[in-house]
């Protein structure tokens, strides 16, 4: 039965480091030119042609593997992984296997309130291959571009310690956002610069040996990764419940018909045949190098999201939205900043760090769009702290502010330009405002003696009437305040 099996998964995540140049060239890293305009002799294995590893690719595994708790060798080995295919010129793809540069490290991620640590077994790095562009032509043609072949990876191998699809989705979106947060990676998976692969067996529940896996390649979103997987799971369940086995073989998802397909069988392992390379030396990193990337190390989104909740008065909630991209944290550290300056030393962090939050998830999220690591937001975070700083001060209500902002980010000036400009500011004068709440009191004598009688409830009556009175000038905190006082008179 269905219910006797448990699942098994574990997760190869190829990362494309944010380097300018390639991991063995000089070539760019960037993505999106023409074919084969980003290539050289090393890119497209030509003979005679050596690498140079690139340092700032190996601080940037440095830092990815220290973030995520593990250790990392001082010394590592480039080796050769021999295999055919047209998008490996040389025939080999340079990687590390025998002694990766890092390994030992976890993630922690939580999933319908139940927190699971998957270990990282390791994390190495190695150089990306070209790209196979099919069905051209005719229909039935390949074409190979060059242009990502060497741009520098890490591979990070999870344990097979993950027991659900939604988990399995869960860790990925950990992983990529701490990533992102380093600075690493773009986090663009429809680029290809965080791609995955899914190893998914199942085991009768209390069995300690793991079943025949099956190795679902080539799944660049997240949607897609649960999906596959969900669909992996039910297979292997009704096979192995109708009396069949599971055959090692490597699939891929296909979306148009929700299913996983085979692609080859795996019933051995490959023989990659990896040897050192020849043309790099082993790869030496001394313990103050480490530790000079260790201290580099930004502030991690679970860090901050603690911050948040225990400094600026955030909910979990709360905290999660304004970590849910690298961008969006600097903007709201930013307007919160900014603030805090422009109110005095009497601001309170917390107070005002919940206000900030509330209008940015109200207001100014809508007009965000992130692709990867780049997010178009609303303006800099100065303005925003000008309009909240005009609310806090009673010039203009909360509902004017959020048309105010609409305005800001459509016309690109300030908060106070408009303000002045279309005479937004609030009325919170109290002879003023007493002056209108009398005048709409004597046009409405039955509801003021319905009020005098007991109906309290139609305080928020006369609060929209004022309001209406003064195009929605009127102070609400004032407005409740007189009409209050007013109401509460003898006739």
């Amino acid at each position: 039965m269905a219910g006797a099996f448990e699942t098994v998964i574990g997760l190869e995540v190829h990362s494309q480091l944010l380097t300018q140049s390639k991991l063995f060239c000089g070539c760019p890293a960037r993505f999106g030119a023409q074919a084969n305009e980003h290539v050289c002799p090393v890119c497209l294995g030509l003979p005679g042609a050596l690498p140079v590893p690139n340092g700032a690719a190996v601080d940037m595994a440095m830092r990815a593997a220290l973030a995520l708790g593990c250790q990392v060798r001082t010394q590592s080995v480039f080796e050769r992984k021999n295999y055919f295919y047209p998008d490996l010129a040389k025939g080999y793809q340079i990687s590390q296997f025998a002694l990766p540069l890092s390994e030992h490290g976890e993630l922690s991620v939580e999933v319908d309130g139940a927190t699971r640590t998957v270990s990282i077994v390791r994390i190495h790095m190695e150089e990306d291959a070209a790209k196979n562009i099919h069905g051209v032509g005719s229909g039935t043609d390949t074409l190979v571009d060059f242009n990502r072949a060497g741009v520098p990876l890490i591979e990070i191998v999870s344990g097979p310690d993950l027991r659900s699809a939604a988990e399995a989705e869960a860790y990925l979106r950990r992983l990529r956002e701490v990533l992102m947060f380093c600075g690493v990676n773009d986090g663009n998976l429809e680029e290809g610069s965080f791609r995955c692969d899914a190893n998914v067996s199942i085991r009768p529940v209390g069995q300690q040996q793991l079943g025949t896996r099956t190795e679902l390649k080539n799944i660049n979103s997240f949607r897609f990764v649960r999906k596959a997987i969900e669909y992996e799971v039910s297979r292997q369940k009704a096979v192995v419940s109708g009396g069949g086995t599971i055959v090692q073989e490597t699939r891929t998802w296909l979306e148009s018909s929700a299913t996983t397909v085979s692609m080859r069988s795996k019933e051995e392992a490959m023989d990659y045949r990896y040897f050192p390379d020849p043309d790099l030396p082993p790869l030496q990193v001394d313990e103050a190098r480490v530790d000079a990337v260790r201290a580099a190390l930004p502030e991690l989104p679970v860090d901050k999201r603690a911050r948040y909740v225990a400094t600026m008065g955030l909910t979990e909630s709360d905290a999660g939205v304004m970590t849910g991209h690298p961008e969006i944290a600097c903007y709201f550290e930013g307007v919160v900043s900014e603030l805090c300056k422009q109110l005095g030393n009497g601001a309170k962090l917390a107070s005002v760090g919940k206000r900030v939050a509330n209008f940015i998830q109200s207001e100014a999220l809508r007009y965000v769009q992130t692709e990867g690591l780049a997010a178009s937001l609303p303006g800099a975070p100065e303005a925003l702290a000008e309009l909240l700083a005009l609310v806090e001060d009673g010039t203009v209500s909360g509902k004017m502010a959020k048309s105010v902002f609409s305005d800001m980010v459509q016309s690109g000036r300030s908060a106070r330009a408009l303000v002045d400009e279309k005479g937004l500011s609030q009325v919170s004068d109290a002879g003023q405002l007493e002056s209108v709440i009398r005048d709409v009191l004597a046009s409405s004598p039955d509801n003021v003696a319905a009020y005098r009688g007991g109906k309290t409830g139609l305080l928020g009556w006369f609060v929209g009437q004022v309001m209406k009175a003064t195009k929605g000038a009127a102070n609400p905190k004032l407005a409740n305040e007189l009409l209050r006082k007013l109401l509460d008179e003898e006739a």
